[in-house]
C-alpha cells in the first residue's frame, strides 16, 4: 500500500552559488560522511559532476522528506537520509540514527529515482507501508 509520495526539482545553478558562497560547509550539512566522500571525489575530477551529485542528492532527500510526510522536521534530516545505489546502478534510500529507527517502526519501504540535466536534478519518491 502506498503510504506517500514525494517529487523535487532543484536548480543545480542554485546549489553551485551556494557551493560558491560557503563551499564545504554547505555540502557537508547536506550528505551523509559517505556522500560527502563521493563528492569530494567527484569534484576533484570534475568539479560540475561534484556539483550535479550535490543536486541529486539535495533533490531525492527533499522528495522522500516530502513522502514520509515529514519534511525536514526530526527525525527526518539531511545527514540521516542517504541515497546510495544498489550493485545493478538503481539508486536506494539508506536510512541512519533516529530516522532509521522511526522508519522501520513505522513498517515503511522507499523507493527512489534521480535524475539531472544541464540546469536541474529532479527525484521521485514513493513510500511503501510493507
Amino acid at each position: 500500500m502506498i503510504y506517500g509520495v514525494g517529487t523535487d526539482i532543484c536548480d543545480v545553478r542554485r546549489i553551485r552559488a551556494s557551493v560558491e558562497r560557503h563551499g564545504e560547509r554547505f555540502a557537508h550539512k547536506i550528505l551523509s560522511d559517505v556522500e560527502f566522500a563521493t563528492w569530494q571525489a567527484r569534484s576533484a575530477r570534475w568539479p560540475e559532476r561534484g556539483i550535479r551529485y550535490l543536486a541529486t542528492r539535495f533533490s531525492a532527500k527533499e522528495a522522500f522528506s516530502k513522502a514520509i510526510g515529514l519534511g525536514m522536521r526530526l527525525p527526518m534530516s539531511w545527514r540521516l537520509c542517504e541515497v546510495g545505489k544498489l550493485a545493478s546502478g538503481k539508486p536506494c534510500i539508506v536510512l541512519h540514527g533516529g530516522l532509521k529507527t522511526w522508519f522501520e517502526a513505522q513498517g515503511l519501504s522507499a523507493h527512489v529515482s534521480v535524475t539531472d540535466e544541464t540546469d536541474y536534478a529532479a527525484s521521485f519518491c514513493v513510500i511503501e507501508k510493507i
